[in-house]
């Protein structure tokens, strides 16, 4: 029984630890064994089930060949002792599972997982917006300054400058971000980081997969841009760095047989002297490399193996969320075990193990490891490390895709842009100095049509007659128009009238102002 895949999503080690559960029960054959003079049906030997569950879990995708005959006895051990089997006197939890002729059966029914309970996340990272253009500074305007001249204009200049003053466009003001602290920048590399992850995952929401809040942005800062020329990040402080003579020993390894820069005496054994010395340093961590918090987001990427450009783009993304230490050892660790697998020079490392199975069983749990003493990370350490350790030269680089939006984020709130007011107070047309300036342009520009001007007096009229200019226009029109039949006695040109009555308007708007 291969079982069904389980693909990314919430609490995606839950489920496997439960569809484990049923595939095993379901499958496990069952028979009548003699044990001290009696019979018991329905059990089966610790043998008949390693046997059955190491070739259940390397045919299933979930897990996959890697699995040893070692990693299926200690899940056996937590099966027993979270009371999935029990042995046939109905012991289970303090007893140790023996891969012999022991009698084991299962209970009634086997405990399964139950999902977390938590209140869901406000959105889908819980994080406060992106910085915007929302947020901006009104670039201060220029004082004492000369006023423009008036300048003759072209019709569809005139147009142009004039569309605010009546009314076919809001006032536009120039505006620009304030400048951008490097604890926003950290925001937005950690929130930009989250998403991306998210996309890659193809997941709607991260809840049940990652908490944001044990996202630290600017460790992702530091990752991406502290790094020596090997592409290795660099530690500010040094006391958090991994003791030299770990450091030394790694290298020692790393470079067989020219790695003895100490110089120390080399015997038969040494190179294995060396390893243990390494795997005694990581074995002893408190915490995984890949920490507790990052858990599940490494079991769901998982699923993603078998398209290897994308489950490396989510581990790219992935390896930025870890504390610069964390990054640093996990870097060291995957660039040594590819090494010492590749090395023809480096002699057996154990007499009956493969060094590439050695390397993955030795340091896998120092990699990846739950919180949970029941689950399935002995399993899925293997899977994840073997991958790592193949794509060690390319995980450890940030998305190229990640990096350029963020750099067109970053440059795009620090470019100055125009943004409208929406506001009616501040719009133009609430004010007669603009009008002012129209009706004069009006009278300057020689070369505008007087169809044009006659078009441009119609916006302007109907601007001032919904002000509840209209009897005031018409009594002053009428006063000036008298004063000119009286002063004129030929008859006036049609375009004499027109900037006349301009003239006017402009007087009636001087008036207003004062």
């Amino acid at each position: 029984m291969e079982g069904k895949v389980i693909g990314p999503g919430p609490y995606r080690a839950t489920k496997l630890w439960n569809e484990t559960i049923k595939l095993f029960r379901g499958g496990m054959p069952l028979r009548r064994h003699w044990a001290n003079f009696r019979y018991y049906d329905c059990s089966f030997t610790g043998s008949e089930a390693v046997d059955y569950l190491h070739e259940l879990l390397r045919r299933n995708y979930n897990f996959g060949p890697e699995v040893t005959r070692y990693q299926t006895v200690q899940l056996l051990k937590k099966f027993l002792k979270a009371h999935v089997i029990e042995d046939i006197k109905g012991r289970h939890g303090t007893e140790d599972f023996e891969d012999s002729s022991h009698l084991y059966r299962f209970p009634i029914q086997s405990p399964l997982k139950s999902f977390p309970t938590r209140p869901l996340l406000r959105d889908s990272f819980d994080l406060p917006r992106l910085i915007r253009w929302d947020d901006y500074e009104e670039l201060p305007q220029q004082e004492n300054t000369a006023p423009m001249k008036s300048a003759v204009l072209t019709s569809d200049l005139w147009n142009k400058r004039h569309s605010v003053a009546i009314g076919d466009v809001h006032e536009c003001k120039l505006i620009r971000r304030k400048e951008i602290t490097p604890k926003q920048v950290d925001h937005i590399w950690k929130s930009m980081t989250i998403s991306h992850l998210q996309r890659v995952l193809g997941l709607k929401s991260l809840d049940g997969v990652l908490n944001p809040s044990h996202v630290n942005g600017k460790h992702i800062v530091h990752n991406v841009f502290s790094v020596n020329k090997a592409g290795i990040v660099v530690l500010e402080n040094k006391a958090e760095d991994m003791p030299y003579w770990v450091v030394s020993a790694m290298k020692c390894l790393a470079n067989w047989p020219n790695g003895n820069g100490t110089k120390q005496p080399v015997y038969p054994g040494f190179e294995r002297d060396v390893l243990k010395t390494v795997a005694d340093y990581f074995q002893r961590l408190k915490a995984p490399l890949l920490t507790f918090h990052l858990y599940e987001v490494f079991v769901n990427i998982l699923s993603l193996l078998q398209e290897e450009e994308l489950a490396t783009e989510a581990l790219q993304a992935s390896c930025l969320l870890l504390p610069p230490p964390n990054r640093r050892r996990l870097q060291l660790l995957l660039r040594l075990m590819a090494r010492v697998c590749q090395n023809p020079s480096l002699p057996p490392l154990n007499d009956t193990i493969a060094t590439r199975t050695l390397m993955v069983q030795m340091f896998s749990h120092c990699v990846l490891g739950s919180r949970d003493e029941m689950d399935l990370d002995e399993l899925l350490a293997t899977k994840l490390v073997t991958f790592m350790m193949e794509h060690h030269n390319t995980i450890f680089q940030a998305p190229s895709k990640l990096r350029s939006q963020v750099d067109e984020h970053l440059s795009h709130l620090k470019r100055v842009q125009i943004s409208r007011v929406e506001s009616e107070e501040n719009k133009v047309i609430g004010t007669q100095t603009p009008l002012q300036e129209l009706l004069e342009g009006l009278i300057a520009d020689k070369e505008l049509p007087a169809k044009d001007k006659r078009k441009r007096l119609k916006q302007v009229m109907s601007i001032l007659l919904g002000k509840g200019y209209k009897e005031y226009i018409i009594q002053c029109w009428s006063n000036r128009r008298d004063t000119l039949t009286h002063s004129h006695q030929s008859k006036l040109l049609p375009s004499n009238i027109l900037e006349v009555f301009i003239c006017t308007l402009i007087g009636i708007l001087r008036f207003v102002e004062q």
